[in-house]
């Protein structure tokens, strides 16, 4: 039996092919709508257009397959119909007679001879009847239903039309909406002098486009929401401007004025990647404390949804008042679509003082700690508590205080030869810290000169190794190392992640590991 199909194919969607005629289509929805438009927006119009494709297929193969059989309808003998009621199969009219029914009145009764060579008698001419409003089969009906495919595909969607439409150059996006560009208002040179004297006043800002908006006095004859757009985009193209905004938020700032550690990776947080085989240590690498949180190696772990997250604070962004952007803390702090910083703030729980925090989404930091940090008296190995604020763009951060005394402490000196040396020596300490990570900066400033003579690479890398495990075994009585000691050590002259330090002192024969996370130094080899 001929059946029509009344729906797309299972992987339709997910075969999708843009066309031109497709990327003119939402170009001219955009002209006519006159105002910027989301990338969700567009998937539902794109969806409903395409359905209505196939709508207009179908109703050509109608016509040129037969009529559709509706019972209000009178046929004649040779009519070739389309039966909705069953299946949509074909069949042809073969005879008729008037029908005999004392409560309906002038009806027929026709016979229909199928494809498949079956027979039925059929009533027309009958005006209220439910197959005059033909119904899609359950299946089918998914399948034309735009909520559905939007539910099921919009991802896949979206990604195909944002491809396409991002490469057009009539188009362009600003915080995820969309617009002709032949439709901007002018932002001319003068207006933009202004927007900049306006953050300069306010110490470079941020400021939301609509703040900018009320006091540089641009035109908008047009709709607000094109001379904001507009605004967007001429500040996006000018060098002095910098959209420091989270998703779906446009807040400005000037370049100038921003900090230099946001313009520019600290160099404690520089790191030259080094290979090895991930696989080969990723049991001890487990074996590390969920506390090690460290943006060089997202692959570790994966991504965390934990509401609350307390992490080891490791030297080189002690120096650099700066966290990790590692993947388990990442989705605590507001991101962007296109911003490679995002201006957020920070709120002390204690205190709750509010200041400014900067996501450096591209090198993976979150900056502007230095003073908080000094505040607390935090120091390397002190364990941050993180968690998100009740509003977006605010991030929620404090740190375990303890009653001020003197403790033993292990303190990291820099010796007359330009070495780093450790001693146990008592030390005030007022957070909370991590046994295995605390380390006592007694003079920052001479480590400095250390990281400015610090030469990158596999073999300075390992030298520093073996000199850490030196120094730590010497505070040890047992005469080994944890890991996790040896780890914090090296970051104070060398920034680097865990997974590499394990793979040099695993593949090494200066390195007897021990069991755990505790490894021993073969002096005997060394003094070969």
């Amino acid at each position: 039996m001929t059946r029509i199909d009344f729906s797309f194919r299972d992987d339709y969607w997910d075969n999708l092919e843009i066309s031109e005629t497709d990327i003119n289509y939402l170009y001219n929805y955009l002209i006519e709508k006159e105002r910027p438009t989301s990338l969700d927006e567009l998937v539902r119009v794109f969806v409903i257009e395409r359905i209505k494709q196939l709508q207009t297929v179908l109703e050509k193969r109608w016509q040129s397959e037969g009529k559709l059989f509706l019972p209000k309808e009178f046929y004649e003998i040779n009519d070739e119909l389309i039966f909705p009621a069953f299946d949509w199969a074909k069949g042809e009219v073969i005879g008729k007679r008037p029908g005999n029914n004392p409560q309906l009145s002038n009806f027929e009764v026709i016979d229909v001879l199928f494809e498949d060579g079956s027979h039925k008698m059929m009533a027309t001419g009958i005006q209220e009847h439910p197959l005059n409003s033909p119904v899609l089969p359950d299946g089918e009906k998914d399948t034309l239903d735009k909520d559905v495919i939007i539910s099921k595909h919009h991802d896949v969607i979206a990604d195909k039309i944002k491809d396409e439409i991002t490469s057009n150059p009539d188009l362009i996006c600003i915080a995820d909406k969309w617009f002709p560009k032949a439709l901007l208002v002018d932002v001319n040179i003068g207006y933009r002098n202004l927007a900049e004297a306006l953050l300069d006043m306010d110490g470079g800002g941020p400021l939301t486009s609509e703040m900018i908006l009320k006091q540089i006095d641009l035109p908008t004859d047009v709709n607000q929401d094109l001379t904001e757009f507009s605004l967007n985009y001429a500040l996006h193209q000018d060098d002095r401007f910098d959209e420091v905004g989270s998703s779906g938020e446009v807040v400005w700032f000037l370049k100038r004025l921003e900090p230099e550690w946001v313009q520019k990776q600290p160099k404690y947080l520089q790191y030259q990647p080094i290979e090895y085989d991930i696989e080969k240590i990723q049991p001890l690498n487990s074996m590390l404390s969920r506390q090690i949180v460290d943006e060089l190696e997202d692959h570790i772990r994966p991504a965390s949804q934990t509401q609350e997250i307390t992490i080891n604070l490791l030297y080189p962004h002690w120096r650099s008042g700066a966290l990790p952007l590692a993947a388990e803390i990442s989705h605590l702090f507001p991101t962007a679509l296109v911003s490679d910083r995002v201006n957020f703030t920070f709120i002390d729980e204690n205190s709750n003082k509010k200041f400014s925090g900067w996501v450096v989404r591209p090198l993976h930091y979150i900056g502007g700690l230095s003073e908080w940090y000094a505040e607390h008296g935090v120091i390397p190995g002190s364990m941050i508590h993180l968690r998100r604020g009740t509003r977006d763009g605010e991030v929620i951060i404090y740190v375990g205080k303890r009653r001020s005394t003197r403790d033993w402490m292990r303190t990291a000196l820099v010796g007359s030869d330009g070495g780093i040396v450790f001693a146990m020596l008592k030390q005030l300490i007022t957070t909370e810290t991590d046994d295995r990570m605390a380390i006592y900066v007694a003079d920052k400033m001479a480590l400095d000169k250390l990281w400015e003579n610090t030469k990158q690479g596999k073999y300075e890398l390992t030298r520093i190794i073996v000199n850490m495990m030196r120094e730590l075994i010497k505070l040890n009585p047992q005469g080994h190392v944890h890991f996790e000691e040896l780890y914090a050590a090296v970051n104070l002259r060398y920034r680097c992640p865990p997974g590499v330090i394990l793979s040099i002192i695993m593949e090494q024969p200066w390195a007897t590991h021990l069991g755990d996370l505790h490894f021993n130094l073969n002096r005997e080899f060394l003094e070969k």
